[in-house]
């Protein structure tokens, strides 16, 4: 054994990971394998049975984690169904005939979609599929079309029920419930932010996404309302469905996400989608993608049991508490970290790493716990959109026609916009934190 100072520890332990990523290696391997290197070295191999029976299948049996799986099938089932067409195809009519209409029925969806999946590959893939060529062939400028498609689809990472939400809920030891209802007001904010910006854009250079012609959407207004509820009532009834039961107390998170993951079942099969090969991809992709997070997770708990063991956690509350301006200046060099690290790594690896640490430092500081957590996760809907680790352009491009010749310069700038209207809407949960904080008071 080495005997390393908790100074030195917390050093190498956080800069291992960041030279494994950056050398290509995973993150599930580059946060477990600096863990247990770093526990072998300081504690021997002793460490070994104290990881496994304390850290890892303890971390994994929390029975709140059972609803990443079930919101992860529940996402990508509706993803299957066709639910974002039909709404596409009845929102188009409503606002096609503005200009920008196109780009605002695609936040719209985005925003409606993100409360149905809740997670963020399936909200931005199925608006890159349905909405983007739809834009550009009507005149859309690419980087106003592409920007908007990455806006709206990364909602899902914050809107409920939001995959990050209850995997951030254990790591800090809160309700995954007041998370969600914490979460619904900034994540519908930013819904109309992001629009408002669509509609002065588009008033300052209108040549940027002309209206759709008149024929094109010339239909009675009883057919327009007919698709419209027919295409909204079914997302709406599950929404409703999954949150309202959590609202009012009749279900936990968990219990809601199973709930959730029937109804959507029962909307593909009033869609006529469910088929035998839909229904075994779903479930293959349900298995990858949270086989994926709680790996990483399980990873993530070694990894902060040997950090904390080493007393490296000491280390960083000392550093932050210490930082000019009080708490406020602590807040900021959270927040700072916290994009920085989206520039390198996605959200997953920011919460299982960043979360056990800083959540104490936050209590002890006087923040409020929950305002603090979605300060956090608002700000992590950044990271999807900074390159050069930005998942949404990495989706947009991997699912648009290449027919299309949208580049990945026109999808970055595009999203640009979308970072600093984020940025605004901290700035705005800073001075009225009851954004946050009211709707989660009214819970039964």
């Amino acid at each position: 054994m080495i005997d390393l100072s908790p100074e030195l520890a917390a050093i190498l332990m956080l800069g291992g990971i960041f030279v494994g990523v950056l050398l290509g290696y995973p993150l599930a391997i580059s946060i477990g394998g600096v863990g247990i290197v770093i526990g072998l070295l300081a504690f021997g191999p002793r460490i070994a049975g104290e990881l496994y029976y304390g850290r890892f299948y303890s971390g994994l049996e929390n029975y709140v984690l059972l609803a990443v799986p079930l919101f992860i099938f529940m996402g990508i089932m509706l993803e299957h169904s066709g639910v974002a067409e039909g709404m596409y195809d009845a929102l188009y009519l409503s606002f096609g005939g503005l200009r920008g209409g196109l780009a605002i029925t695609t936040v719209l969806i985005g925003t409606v979609v993100a409360a149905c999946v809740g997670i963020i590959g399936a909200s931005v893939t199925m608006l890159a599929l349905i909405a983007l060529p739809a834009m550009i062939n009507r005149g859309y400028d690419r980087s106003l079309a592409a920007g908007c498609v990455a806006g709206g689809g990364s909602l899902g990472i914050l809107i409920p029920p939001s995959v990050m939400l209850v995997v951030y809920g254990p790591m800090a030891n809160l309700s995954v419930g007041r998370l969600f209802f914490g979460a619904f007001i900034p994540g519908f904010l930013l819904s109309a932010m992001y629009i408002a910006y669509i509609v002065v854009r588009c008033i300052i250079q209108p040549n940027l996404a002309p209206p759709v012609p008149a024929a094109e959407r010339s239909q009675p207004a009883s057919v327009k309302l007919y698709k419209l509820l027919k295409s909204m009532l079914p997302p709406t009834l599950l929404i409703l469905a999954v949150l309202g039961s959590i609202f009012f107390g009749v279900a936990a998170p968990t219990e809601a996400a199973g709930v959730g993951a029937l109804a959507a079942t029962l909307l593909a099969i009033g869609y006529r989608k469910l088929t035998w090969p839909i229904l075994k991809q779903t479930a293959m992709d349900t298995v990858r993608t949270s086989g994926m997070v709680l790996l990483i997770g399980a990873m993530a708990f070694a990894f902060v049991g040997i950090f904390m063991r080493a007393n490296c956690d000491d280390v960083v509350t000392r550093f932050l508490l210490a930082a000019p301006g009080g708490k406020w200046g602590m807040f900021m060099i959270v927040m700072i970290i916290c994009f920085l690290l989206g520039f390198l790594i996605d959200w997953l690896g920011i919460i299982f790493i960043m979360v056990p640490i800083v959540t104490p430092v936050a209590a002890a500081a006087g923040f409020d716990a929950l305002w603090f957590a979605m300060m956090i996760c608002v700000n992590l809907q950044m990271s999807f959109m900074t390159p050069p680790f930005a998942y949404a352009l990495f989706y947009i491009k991997g699912a648009v026609d290449p027919k299309l010749n949208v580049t990945t310069g026109q999808i970055i700038s595009g999203m640009i916009p979308y970072v600093f209207i984020i940025v605004i809407a901290l700035i705005l949960c800073i001075i009225f934190p009851q954004i946050i904080l009211w709707l989660p008071g009214k819970m039964l």
